[in-house]
């Protein structure tokens, strides 16, 4: 049986791996990375809705045990925490890191050191949390660390407020894609993120990933090796669309998706502008969700221990 190889070593042997990162930062010249295209001059200092410059922000990195049970395995997640955010939705659980930028800056050597640090730990993959703003320094970063024997699978966990262009760029770099499907509604992802166009741009995001990685794929130990694990997180009041997401996934991504659909919403950063949003979700209103997953034929779901907070504010 031969074992596994991350599609980026192949990439880097190909000489692709220099053109995409060549490619990537020309992109922040006049910035279009995301699909806000801010338009400004990253690699002169100028700052979009991102307020990232040229070197990304790094919050933390460390073994993680709480993200999906296919990448948690025995030994955890390598989570690397990238500060500020393309999508800033009002309610982010991490908002001091995405609203307020908590971290400091990481030089490509820097990025690729702390890869190489969780590997040797021995998480199971590279998580980057929060990425879609600094493709151009992960990828950069990946370069070197495949020098210094890199070897693990890179994980791609994103809001799914993607550029199908920057995502073609990633192609044969990111064996995991882990997109969450936050919205379904135009109007709500206008009021909770203020991205109307949110909706569309993540169901062209979705399938462009799909198209690369595939479904989800493990190892003999449930490891994931390969695709796409999809997240998802029930709101209040079914602001999510939960419903309309489960359909799409399961009509035009694939029926044999792994999802995760979460239960842990709980009111932080500004949720309480919104009043639907002033509480966590109740165990009906999520048992309602795994069922519009499973009536549209989802049932690889990811199974963990679920906690419900019923205080209001």
């Amino acid at each position: 049986m031969t074992s596994f190889k991350p599609a980026y070593i192949e990439t880097y042997k190909r000489g692709l791996l220099k053109e995409k990162i060549d490619q990537a930062y020309e992109i922040l010249n006049a910035c279009t990375l995301c699909p806000r295209a801010c338009g400004v001059d990253r690699l002169s200092g100028e700052k979009g809705i991102c307020q990232t410059g040229e070197q990304a922000i790094v919050s933390s990195f460390n073994p993680h045990f709480g993200e999906e049970s296919p990448l948690v395995g025995n030994h955890g997640s390598g989570t690397i925490f990238f500060a500020r955010c393309n999508l800033l939705c009002i309610f982010c659980q991490n908002y001091e890191i995405s609203h307020e930028g908590e971290g400091i800056p990481f030089s490509s050597e820097e990025l690729a050191r702390a890869m190489l640090s969780l590997q040797d730990r021995g998480c199971h993959n590279i998580n980057f949390v929060t990425p879609s703003h600094v493709v151009p320094q992960i990828l950069a970063a990946v370069g070197k660390a495949v020098e210094l024997g890199l070897r693990v699978p890179l994980v791609y966990n994103t809001s799914g407020y993607d550029r199908v262009e920057t995502l073609r760029i990633l192609d044969g770099v990111f064996d995991i894609y882990m997109p969450d499907f936050k919205f379904w509604d135009p109007k709500v992802a206008e009021e909770l993120s203020d991205a109307p166009d949110y909706p569309e741009v993540a169901r062209e995001a979705f399938k462009e990933m799909h198209r690369q990685v595939g479904d989800l794929v493990l190892n003999g130990h449930g490891i994931a090796q390969r695709g796409l694990l999809i997240r998802h997180l029930v709101l209040p009041e079914g602001l999510a669309g939960t419903e309309q997401v489960m359909r799409f996934l399961a009509r035009e991504i694939s029926p044999n998706s792994y999802v995760n659909v979460m239960a842990q919403y709980r009111p932080c950063g500004r949720a309480a502008e919104v009043p639907a949003l002033r509480r966590a979700i109740t165990p009906e209103e999520y048992q309602k969700a795994i069922q519009a997953a499973n009536k549209e034929g989802i049932t690889r779901l990811d199974e963990r221990k679920r906690v419900f907070l019923f205080k209001w504010m």
